[in-house]
């Protein structure tokens, strides 16, 4: 593969159609269905489809075929099927994946930002959803492009877009069982959803969270009434919901209690997060916006690392039932409801930690107070496999060529719920999972933004990795069996 050809190619495309398209896109309050329950019809969802899927459509690649899937109630997927080059059979093919569905707006927006206001500012493209995750189709479509009017082969490439993944991405798996026969057996995934801890080099994601969410709600009264009156003599909703969270969480170290929501932690993982550490330094936590004289949760930073990767971790992200200071009176308020994120450790049972969740938080109510949990989403983790020979040297080659550094290694605190599925279908797949999201991107909160020089980087090393693994299935190894040995050679490698 004839590198800075390909970044020439990347790089035009980026400045040329991709950097405009995500201006257009950006523009669309396309927000996620536990967003917006309305999203059908409301239509925006529809337009960010038409917007991506017309782009895919009018790219040059030959014997591309796209269709934008719709199975009855749900979100649509956008599915492409692109053919293999250079001979190769067919059989064997690369799965890239992303989202088109983003998180709602957020307060907080600088005044000259907004969530769905697309700002350029340097290389930096703000506004909510180009880096989480609109820039996914695009880059793919770029990497493949870029391959092909290079002359380099490659494999068959299958592009899933989903509309649901903000939202746990239920939608997802019976869109994967309807084109199980045409997507196949894929050796390589390839996900453009997660991300990086700087931009100086490529970052594989080595395991991503779980998620247990859902809404706490804790009633005490059938309608406000008096403080005076009534405080004293009635509970505050607001202290027996703070009572039970304290089940679930100290409320002074922020550790979780229950010591079915915790695994052992591999000793690779450790061992990537030590040399994480080296390469971050102070990096770790300072890429967070803290006010003045706020610290860190520790200041042993390895264990920062696994507390955002390998530990449970509780989130309030939502409160209703209390006014704005504004308009809050001397009233006993009836109800205080919470909307909880439990981030749970990659290899838990989303499932089965949904079910503690519930009874921890229902059983034995104070003062006899109505409290109900209603769990919204439960979604699994993820561990990756270990990368097998071919993989490892590809992506030290791509960040060597496009960064001039060596790849770096560590886990995710977030969740992408299709990496878990397809670990089951897909057995003997190995995964690329990367991103763009590094410090001060703020993805789901105000100021989210797009680095575009790291965009580039990565779309190139894709395009890399896929001239690889096309030479890799030449050799035959790609296989389920060669990425089985890949994992008894390098089981332990140890990355940063």
């Amino acid at each position: 593969m004839n590198a800075p050809e390909i970044f020439k190619t990347v790089d035009a495309q980026w400045d040329s159609q991709i950097v405009p398209r995500l201006i257009e896109y950006i523009r669309i309050p396309n927000k996620s269905p536990m967003f917006d329950a309305q999203w059908a019809a409301h239509g925006y969802m529809d337009q960010a489809v038409a917007l991506l899927a017309g782009w895919a459509q009018a790219q040059p690649i030959a014997g591309m075929q796209l269709e934008v899937v719709r199975l009855p109630g749900r979100t649509p997927l956008i599915f492409i099927d692109i053919p293999p080059t250079g001979g190769a059979s067919g059989e064997d093919c690369v799965l890239l994946y992303g989202h088109l569905d983003k998180q709602p707006e957020m307060s907080g927006w600088a005044a000259h930002l907004g969530p769905w206001q697309p700002v350029l500012e340097g290389d930096k493209l703000y506004g909510r959803g180009g880096a989480d995750d609109g820039y996914a189709i695009f880059a793919s479509l770029a990497a493949i492009l870029a391959l092909d009017q290079s002359g380099a082969p490659r494999a068959r490439c299958v592009v899933l877009i989903e509309a649901c993944e903000e939202s746990g991405s239920y939608d997802l798996p019976y869109y994967v069982d309807h084109l199980a026969g045409r997507i196949g057996k894929p050796s390589l995934v390839v996900c453009l959803d997660s991300g990086c801890a700087n931009y100086e080099q490529l970052w594989l994601t080595t395991s991503l969270r779980g998620l247990a969410g859902g809404n706490l709600t804790v009633k005490v009264l059938e309608e406000g009434v008096h403080s005076g009156d009534a405080s004293g003599v009635v509970a505050s909703s607001f202290r027996i919901l703070r009572s039970l969270l304290s089940r679930l969480e100290d409320p002074v170290s922020g550790r979780i209690l229950p010591p079915e929501l915790y695994v052992e932690i591999p000793p690779q993982r450790l061992e990537q997060a030590r040399q994480a550490v080296q390469v971050l330094g102070e990096a770790v936590y300072a890429k967070f916006p803290f006010v003045g004289g706020m610290r860190p949760m520790s200041e042993d930073l390895a264990e920062l690392v696994l507390n955002r990767t390998w530990r449970p971790a509780l989130s309030v992200t939502g409160i209703d039932g209390i006014p704005p200071l504004g308009s809050a009176g001397n009233v006993l308020r009836p109800f205080t409801a919470a909307k909880l994120s439990l981030r749970l450790p990659p290899t838990l049972d989303a499932a089965i930690a949904g079910k503690v969740l519930k009874e921890l938080l229902e059983k034995d109510p104070p003062y006899g107070a109505k409290v109900s949990y209603d769990g919204e989403k439960a979604s699994a983790g993820w561990d990756a496999p270990p990368l097998s020979p071919w993989l490892e040297t590809s992506v030290d080659r791509a960040s060597r060529e496009f960064f001039g550094q060596p790849p770096a290694y560590m886990g995710e605190g977030g969740t992408i719920p299709f990496m878990g599925m397809l670990g089951e279908k897909f057995p003997g797949a190995q995964f690329l999972i990367t991103g763009v999201l590094g410090p001060g991107s703020n993805a789901h909160g105000p100021n989210e933004f797009l680095h575009i020089p790291m965009g580039k980087r990565v779309c190139a090393c894709v395009a890399q990795v896929l001239a690889d693994h096309y030479r890799a299935s030449l050799e035959g190894l790609t296989s389920g069996v060669a990425a089985a040995a890949g994992q008894g050679q390098h089981g332990d490698h140890g990355c940063c």
